[in-house]
C-alpha cells in the first residue's frame, strides 16, 4: 500500500483521476478520426437545419451496422466533450457543429481533415524513448532510417501527401492573411517570392488579391514538378540555400521552424541578399510561431505551442522560438529591425527589415 502520509485523500483522488485521463487520452484522436471517416462533421454541415437529431444523424451514417446503432450516442458524447459538436438536449437530443468541428468538414476551404489523419499516421513520438538512447539526430530517423527531407525526396507518395497537408494548412492561413492583414503587409509591393511555397496555395491567394504583385513560388524540383504559373504567378525550381530570386519581399510560411539556428541564419542571409533596402520597400515576411510564456492567458495555445516545439525537435532537429530567439537570428543575419504584426492563432506574422 502507498504511503500517503503527506498527501490528503482529496489530493490522491484528484491525482488518480488525472492519471486515468492520461491513460485514456490516446482514445481522443481515435474518436475524432472515427468521426471524420464516418463523415459526421460533413453530415451535420449539410443538414438543412442547424441542429440535427440523433435519429436523423444515425440514418445518414453510411454502412452503419444496425447492431452498432446504440454506440453512436456514446461516441457523440465524447466528441461533444472534445468540443467538436454541441449537444442540444432541449431540442430532442440534437447536435450541431462548433467552429472546431467545422474545420473537419469535407471540402471546406479551411478544413484540417487531411492534416489530422496525416498526423495520426505520423506517430514519430512513439520512437522518442529509442531516439533518446541512440545517436541519431531525430526520432524520425530512428523510425525511418533517414531525415524527413530525404524521405520526402525518395518516397513520392509520402511527398505528395505531405505537400497536400501543407497546402491544406495554407488555405486557412491564406484566408486570414489576405482578409485581415493583406493591405498592410502586401500593399505597395511589386514582387514577392514564396520560399518553400509547395503547390502555391498561399501565393495564389496573394496573387489573386493583388493583381499588380508578381508572385513567385520557389521550392525543390520534386515539389515544383511540371507546375506552370499563370498571370502574375510563376513557379521556379531551386534551393533556398543556393539562390533566392530577387524581389521586394521574401515570404516564409512555417519554413524557419524546420531548421536549426545555423541554417536559419544562412536562409535569412540569402533573403537579405535578394531584397532591396527598407527605404526601397525591401522586407522579409515570416509566418511562424512566437512562443508565449507560461503566464499567457491562453493556456490551450501555450500547450499547443509546447507540443509543436517537441514535435519539431524530434522530427526535424529544429525548434519553435521565443521573441528573443527570433531577434537573435535576425541580428546575426544582418537585419536591423523587425516587428510582430499580428497573431494568427498558433502562429504570428513577423516583418523583418534590412
Amino acid at each position: 500500500m502507498l504511503n500517503n502520509d503527506n498527501i490528503c485523500a482529496n489530493q490522491l483522488i484528484e491525482a488518480e483521476a488525472q492519471s486515468w485521463d492520461f491513460i485514456l487520452s490516446y482514445m481522443r484522436p481515435s474518436c475524432i478520426k472515427c468521426a471524420i471517416k464516418l463523415g459526421i462533421p460533413h453530415i451535420l454541415c449539410k443538414n438543412p437545419n442547424p441542429i440535427m437529431s440523433l435519429s436523423d444523424l444515425i440514418a445518414a451514417l453510411p454502412n452503419l451496422n444496425p447492431s452498432k446503432i446504440t454506440f453512436i450516442p456514446i461516441l457523440m458524447r465524447v466528441l461533444v466533450d472534445l468540443g467538436l459538436f454541441n449537444y442540444h438536449h432541449q431540442q430532442g437530443d440534437g447536435y450541431s457543429l462548433t467552429s472546431v468541428g467545422r474545420l473537419l468538414v469535407e471540402n471546406d476551404p479551411s478544413n484540417k481533415r487531411l492534416i489530422f489523419i496525416f498526423f495520426q499516421l505520423f506517430k514519430i513520438a512513439d520512437f522518442m524513448s529509442d531516439w533518446l538512447q541512440n545517436d541519431l539526430p531525430t526520432a524520425f530517423e530512428t523510425a525511418h532510417g533517414k531525415s524527413i527531407w530525404d524521405y520526402c525526396a525518395a518516397e513520392s507518395e509520402f511527398s505528395d501527401v505531405f505537400n497536400e497537408v501543407m497546402a491544406s494548412d495554407s488555405r486557412l492561413i491564406s484566408n486570414l492573411l489576405v482578409s485581415d492583414c493583406g493591405e498592410g503587409v502586401f500593399e505597395g509591393l511589386t514582387s514577392l517570392v514564396d520560399i518553400g511555397g509547395g503547390t502555391g496555395t498561399v501565393a495564389m491567394a496573394i496573387a489573386g488579391a493583388f493583381p499588380s504583385l508578381k508572385c513567385t513560388v520557389l521550392d525543390l524540383p520534386h515539389v515544383i514538378g511540371d507546375r506552370k504559373g499563370t498571370g502574375n504567378l510563376e513557379f521556379i525550381a531551386g534551393n533556398m540555400f543556393d539562390k533566392i530570386p530577387h524581389a521586394n519581399a521574401i515570404f516564409l510560411k512555417w519554413i524557419l521552424h524546420d531548421w536549426n539556428d545555423e541554417d536559419c541564419v544562412k536562409i535569412l542571409k540569402k533573403c537579405k541578399e535578394s531584397i532591396p533596402s527598407k527605404e526601397k520597400g525591401g522586407k522579409v515576411i515570416i509566418i511562424d510561431i512566437v512562443m508565449e510564456d507560461n503566464c499567457s492567458n491562453n493556456e490551450q495555445l501555450v500547450q499547443s505551442q509546447h507540443l509543436m516545439d517537441l514535435f519539431m525537435r524530434i522530427t526535424c532537429a529544429s525548434k519553435e522560438r521565443s521573441e528573443k530567439e527570433w531577434e537573435k537570428l535576425f541580428l546575426e543575419a544582418g537585419f536591423s529591425e523587425y516587428k510582430i504584426i499580428t497573431s494568427l492563432g498558433l502562429r504570428s506574422l513577423i516583418e523583418v527589415y534590412p
